[in-house]
């Protein structure tokens, strides 16, 4: 008699399913449907805005501004008065914190949307016209790239009295390279395609193919890179205000509040706990929101198949 011989059960795909279904979802239904999915990135959307509206809306439930000084409460440890404690010169560390969280935010925000713009117009401008435009292009970001750009952004900013909006400026032009490099890597395949070439023969001028037919389909690299660039901008900033050629006296941020709070960890730990705690909360969420994006726009992540759950 002849032996019959039972094959073995397909092994099981955790994301077929999800696949399946892909097909009948828009793409921005389908990357909103993997994002929140996953828990990390809703952790990392709640508590950026959550520390976004202790920044605008925390000044409400103190009486004291942040340049206020209480000479009767000299180096307080916190209290129903002084929620935070107070530093040497009197002023109250949660209105400090209130508005240190928001200036940070404001410079790492600005910088990390002007950043992303001029990197995508240079590096896709560079791939599609190509020639000597794209090798000028090229060598001008390589050559920054090997500048000691920190050490420059230490002596302008410096130089200039420490103004957020110098800070903005030199953070913008002194990081946009490495995102540039990447973008013409990518854009110098999307040149090629027929949509690009169609819109040629159709007689579109050159930068509205780059501005209508390149950047766009660049979109999730785009998304992504912002986010995480507001982490790398916080860094920066606070790096150089803890330094002390960053943000400069009277106004605060939370590198300045690092920088005040360092000497004195031992005698009182609030000065520097409470903006070290903003800091590390800050940039774990943007990193959370990253990782998320990352994955709502890679379809063959883990997360993404197994529908966002770690």
């Amino acid at each position: 008699m002849a032996s019959t011989v039972t094959p073995l059960p397909e092994p099981l795909d955790p994301g077929a399913a999800n696949r399946a279904l892909e097909p009948r979802l828009g793409s921005r239904r389908l990357y909103l449907r993997r994002f929140s999915r996953n828990r990390g990135a809703l952790l990392g959307v709640a508590l950026f805005t959550l520390l976004g509206l202790f920044s605008v809306f925390g000044g409400l439930f103190t009486r004291f501004a942040y340049t206020d000084a209480d000479f009767a409460a000299l180096t307080q440890p916190p209290s129903a008065t002084h929620y935070f404690g107070t530093n040497q010169g009197g002023n109250d560390v949660y209105a400090e914190a209130v508005h240190g969280l928001q200036r940070s935010l404001v410079i790492a925000v600005s910088v990390s949307v002007l950043t992303i713009v001029l990197a995508a117009v240079i590096g896709a401008g560079a791939a599609y016209f190509g020639g000597r435009v794209e090798k000028l292009t090229l060598m001008v970001i390589h050559f920054l790239l090997v500048v000691p750009s920190f050490l420059i952004l230490a002596l302008i900013s410096h130089h200039l009295a420490g103004d957020w909006r110098v800070l903005i400026l030199v953070l913008t032009v002194f990081g946009w390279m490495s995102t540039a490099r990447v973008i013409w890597s990518l854009s110098t395949s999307l040149r090629e395609r027929d949509y690009v070439l169609a819109a040629e023969f159709m007689g579109v001028g050159s930068w509205r193919i780059v501005m209508r037919h390149i950047i766009p389909n660049l979109g999730s690299l785009l998304i992504v890179n912002l986010t995480l660039g507001v982490v790398a901008t916080v860094l920066s900033e606070t790096a150089l205000s803890f330094l002390g050629f960053g943000v400069q006296t009277p106004d605060v941020s939370l590198g300045t509040m690092l920088a005040d709070g360092s000497g004195t960890i031992t005698s009182a730990p609030w000065l520097f706990g409470y903006p070290a705690a903003l800091v590390v909360l800050l940039t774990l969420s943007m990193t959370l929101v990253g990782d998320g994006l990352r994955d709502a726009f890679d379809p063959t992540s883990t997360t993404a198949a197994l529908g966002g759950r770690r």
